[in-house]
């Protein structure tokens, strides 16, 4: 059975589901596998979606749920899901394919770790007979994609952080106009990366956390990671990948979901290349290239789910570059939270590059090819999708398939598409209704005691 240890190495020999429940160990540090599995990923070759998810995660959540009660709970999950392919590759050109990840019910790709996810926490929490809050922060879609999950559910509790005025209207409405009571979200005055620090503050502060039940899913928790391999195996099998690997482009702000390729990579997939694909926030493709991982000033832009400058996950992978060394590890976060930046070594560093290639794009080319896919494919693409484009096209190896992720569906950010293309993205009738329904959120300083007091307030209210 595959036990889980914390990249900081303060905690050791956790099961599948004290990780699920905890999210952040309790040493600051993310929850990662003791040993690998190896998966033979020809035997998935033809399996629909939901049974690709269920044999990927078995060996993962042993002890917790057999690969049957995944298949059930996968079944349940992608059954919203509005493309019977669940996700589909689209075509751009020869060998250019889109993985539409958008189909889901929030309409982003964070759909698919957390629809399973919420199934997950359901099933845990009766078995135990307990009650748990979760608390996330969010850049736009994850915020979305955990109040669709969680909310009416009688033993959780979800509160939703995002950075007042700096994400999509559409993104907020999804969070906002939820009318269930165990539902809280909250207005951060700062930025994403604001909302996050106050997220690891609240973990860390045991007295807070034991009192509320506190839980995480965030991309930090590792069931939304390793839910997301799936759609790699599951892309690649139906491209011939096994023979032919395929590179991905990966919009990518918290690391998270490429961290997810990587998985993919270490179970048994085959894959020539990770185009970890910025904006200009661009705190990862500066780390590829000059081997310095440093926080700079967040810059808004039109692609707000990335606009972050501490990518959490990076962490997982810093993990590994260290040789799985968790006290190596530490001393390096420990650096990183002083001064604002920590580095390794030239060796470490081209050691992962021979997987992992980083590029930003800027505004002008952003809208630059959301216009250029339009004329040239017919399809409408959204701004992160298009980093996600310009980004593999620029960086992916010659003569390899390039798969590109299609991480949101362009209507959730129409001031973008009208910038770039002049013409409406056609808002699909579930999002036209959201925009009618009346909002409901609490605005915060960007202040741990304030945003503490504002959840035990509600919990109290709601109790």
């Amino acid at each position: 059975m595959i036990s889980y240890t914390s990249t900081r190495g303060g905690a050791a020999g956790r099961g599948f589901e004290e990780v699920l429940l905890g999210g952040l160990a309790e040493d600051g540090g993310l929850y990662v596998p003791e040993a690998w599995p190896e998966i033979d990923v020809a035997e998935l070759a033809g399996l629909d979606y939901p049974t690709t998810v269920a044999r990927l995660l078995a060996p993962f959540t042993e002890g917790c749920f057999d690969e049957a009660e995944l298949l059930a709970m996968a079944r349940t999950a992608y059954a919203e899901f509005r493309h019977a392919a669940t996700a589909p590759l689209v075509q751009l050109g020869h060998d250019e394919w889109l993985l539409e990840l958008f189909h889901g019910p929030t309409f982003a790709f964070k759909d698919f770790a957390m629809q399973l996810l919420g199934r997950m926490f359901e099933a845990v929490l009766a078995r135990r007979d307990e009650h748990i809050t979760i608390v996330g922060a969010t850049s736009g879609d994850t915020g979305a994609a955990a109040v669709r999950a969680f909310a009416g559910l009688e033993r959780i509790r979800v509160a939703i952080l995002f950075p007042d005025g700096r994400i999509s209207p559409v993104q907020r409405r999804q969070m906002t106009t939820s009318p269930e009571a165990n539902v809280l979200v909250i207005a951060v005055r700062g930025t994403f990366d604001d909302c996050q620090n106050r997220l690891k503050e609240m973990f860390a502060d045991t007295g807070f956390r034991d009192r509320v039940g506190l839980a995480a899913v965030n991309s930090i928790n590792w069931a939304r990671v390793v839910a997301q391999a799936a759609y790699y195996v599951y892309a690649a099998l139906r491209l011939g990948g096994l023979a032919r690997p395929l590179a991905f482009s990966v919009p990518t702000g918290n690391f998270g979901d490429v961290y997810a390729g990587y998985v993919a990579k270490r179970i048994g997939l085959p894959v020539a290349k990770l185009v970890v694909a910025t904006n200009e926030n661009d705190i990862l493709a500066r780390f590829l290239a000059t081997g310095r991982y440093a926080r700079g000033p967040v810059v808004a832009t039109s692609s707000p789910s990335m606009d972050i400058q501490v990518a959490s996950n990076f962490e997982r992978l810093l993990f590994e570059m260290e040789g799985r060394d968790g006290a190596a590890v530490a001393g390096l976060m420990r650096e990183f939270a002083a001064t604002g930046g920590l580095e390794v070594d030239d060796a470490k560093r081209d050691a992962v590059r021979t997987l992992f290639a980083g590029s930003r794009v800027d505004e002008a080319t952003t809208r630059a090819t959301i216009r250029d896919v339009l004329a040239g494919t017919g399809q409408l693409v959204d701004p992160h999708t298009a980093v996600g484009i310009r980004a593999g096209r620029d960086t992916a190896p010659e003569n390899v398939p390039l798969v590109t992720l299609a991480t949101a569906h362009p209507a959730k950010f129409p001031d973008a598409i009208r910038a770039a293309t002049g013409r409406e993205a056609p808002l699909p009738p579930e999002l036209r209704a959201m925009m009618e329904a009346p909002e409901r959120y609490t605005t915060s300083a960007d202040d741990l005691a304030t945003i503490e007091a504002d959840i035990r307030h509600w919990i109290e209210s709601t109790s």
